[in-house]
C-alpha cells in the first residue's frame, strides 16, 4: 500500500507495519493509520475524483488502507444523501443546517462503513470468520456485510439490544450471543472468545482499520458541499470511534490539500451516559458511567476509543453537550416532521445536541452546521412510537372519524 506509511500507537508513538491483522500496540495503546500524503496528492485530486463513477465509500480508495487489488464487498456502502434542512434549521433558529442521512446504508446505519472495511481486511488477512461485540448497529452491519461476502460471524450483544437489530442479525445468519450484562461485560466476553478461537476482530477498540471506514462519512460530506467547509459537524458519541474517524477524514483531506480549513466538532452524548463529554468538560481523565439512556447505540459506559475521541474534539476546538432522553425523543419528532427523515434515538442525538448548543449559546445561530443521522428509526420502532405517540383508533364510520378528529383537535 503505497498510500500508507505505518500504524502508529496513539499512546507511546511506536510504529508498526500496517498488516491486515494488526490490533493494539504492545503497550496496550490504540493504533492509528498514518498516510503518505505526498503520494496521495500525486495520484488523487478533487478533479480526478469528480470523474469517478463509483458512488460508494470506495471512491476514496487513495485515502483508505486497502491493497490495490482488494475487491470491494458486495453491498454498496456510502454516498448517503446530504439534505439541506431549511425547515429544521428555521425551527431551531439556525441559519444553515444540513442532515447527512447515514441511516440509508445497507443495514441502516453509519456502522456499515466500518464493517465494509473489516470485511476487506479480513479477506486480506485470510480469515474465514469475523466477530465483534456491539450495542446493536455494529453487530447488524457486520452480519449483513459479512453475509454478502461469504464470511461466518459470531456476534455478542447485550440483552437490552432492540429487537429490530437482533432480527437483522438472525436474518443475516449470524451466530448471535445475547449477553445478560452491560456492554462492558459483552465486550470482554467477545474479546475472550476471539482470543480463544482466533476469529478476525471487528471490535473498534482493537481494530485500527474501522475508524478508517467511518471517516468516509466526512469525506463524502466535504465533496457533497463542493469542498466548502462548514463551521461545525455534530455527531452522537458512544465508544468514540465514530467522532474520531470523522475527524481523521477531515484531517486527511486537509493534509492532502482538498480543503483549506477544518470545522469544529460538536460531541453529543446522552446525559445518562456521558463519560467522554464529562472528561471534556472537567479536564479530568474519563471515568466509567452507568449506561442509563434509551439511546442504546451510544450507551457505552466504558468507551474503548475515548483517547482518540477526546483528542479529536480538543484538536478541533469543539463543543461538548449532553442531552436528556426527552430531548432525544423530541429530536426524533422534529426531524421527522420537518425533513421526513426517521432516525433512531442515537441517530438523532447529534441534532438534539445542535438544538441544545444553540439554546445554551455554545454556537452562533449564524453558523453552518452538518448533523449526521447515524442510524434509521426502523431499527427501534418501540422508541419511535414512544416519541410520536399511538395512532388514532376509530370504528369504520364517518361519525367515529369526526369524533376522533375533534378529540385530537384536528381540522381537515
Amino acid at each position: 500500500m503505497k498510500n500508507v506509511r505505518c500504524a502508529r500507537c496513539t499512546r507511546c508513538g511506536r510504529e508498526y507495519e500496517a498488516l491486515p491483522g494488526i490490533t493494539t500496540c504492545d503497550c496496550g495503546g490504540i493504533l492509528d493509520i498514518q498516510y503518505n500524503y505526498g503520494y496521495i496528492r500525486s495520484v488523487f485530486s478533487r478533479e480526478s475524483l469528480a470523474d469517478c463513477t463509483d458512488w460508494s465509500m470506495w471512491r476514496y480508495r487513495p485515502f483508505l488502507p486497502v491493497e490495490p487489488d482488494s475487491p470491494a464487498p458486495p453491498l454498496r456502502v456510502g454516498w448517503s444523501p446530504l439534505y439541506r434542512a431549511d425547515r429544521l434549521a428555521k425551527a431551531l433558529g439556525l441559519r444553515t443546517l444540513y442532515l447527512k442521512d447515514d441511516g440509508l446504508n445497507p443495514t441502516a446505519s453509519l456502522k456499515d462503513r466500518a464493517s465494509a472495511m473489516a470485511v476487506v481486511k479480513a479477506r486480506e488477512a485470510g480469515a474465514r470468520t469475523i466477530a465483534c461485540s456491539s450495542t446493536g448497529n455494529a453487530a447488524s452491519s457486520l452480519a449483513g456485510n459479512a453475509a454478502a461476502a461469504g464470511f461466518e460471524t459470531y456476534i455478542f450483544v447485550p440483552s437490552r439490544a432492540p429487537r429490530g437489530k437482533v432480527a437483522q442479525l438472525m436474518i443475516f445468519g449470524a451466530h448471535v450471543i445475547s449477553v445478560d450484562g452491560s456492554y462492558e461485560d459483552t465486550f470482554e466476553l467477545s474479546r475472550a472468545a476471539i482470543d480463544r478461537w482466533g476469529w478476525y476482530n471487528r471490535n473498534a477498540a482493537i481494530n485500527p482499520y474501522l475508524s478508517e471506514g467511518k471517516k468516509t462519512v466526512t469525506l463524502e460530506i466535504m465533496e457533497q458541499l463542493h469542498w466548502r467547509v462548514p463551521d461545525y459537524i455534530a455527531l452522537s458519541v458512544g465508544d468514540g470511534c465514530t467522532i474520531a474517524g470523522a475527524w481523521k477524514g477531515l484531517k486527511d483531506l486537509y493534509e492532502a490539500g482538498f480543503i483549506d480549513r477544518l470545522p469544529r466538532l460538536i460531541s453529543v452524548q446522552a446525559e445518562g451516559c456521558c463519560p467522554i463529554n464529562r472528561a471534556l468538560r472537567t479536564g479530568e481523565p474519563w471515568q466509567p458511567m452507568e449506561e442509563n439512556t434509551l439511546a442504546d447505540s451510544i450507551a457505552v459506559g466504558v468507551p474503548r476509543n475515548a483517547g482518540k475521541a477526546l483528542a479529536a474534539v480538543r484538536e478541533s476546538n469543539g463543543v461538548a453537550v449532553n442531552v436528556s432522553d426527552g430531548e432525544i425523543l423530541e429530536a426524533m419528532r422534529l426531524i421527522g416532521r420537518t425533513q421526513g427523515v426517521f432516525g433512531e434515538p442515537a441517530g438523532v442525538t447529534g441534532t438534539a445536541g445542535v438544538k441544545k448548543a444553540l439554546e445554551l449559546g455554545l454556537i452562533d445561530p449564524e453558523s453552518t452546521v452538518v448533523s449526521i443521522v447515524t442510524g434509521n428509526g426502523l431499527k427501534d420502532t418501540q422508541n419511535g412510537i414512544r416519541a410520536a405517540g399511538e395512532p388514532m383508533t376509530v370504528k369504520p364510520d364517518m361519525d367515529a372519524l369526526l369524533s376522533a378528529f375533534e378529540a385530537h383537535h384536528i381540522t381537515p
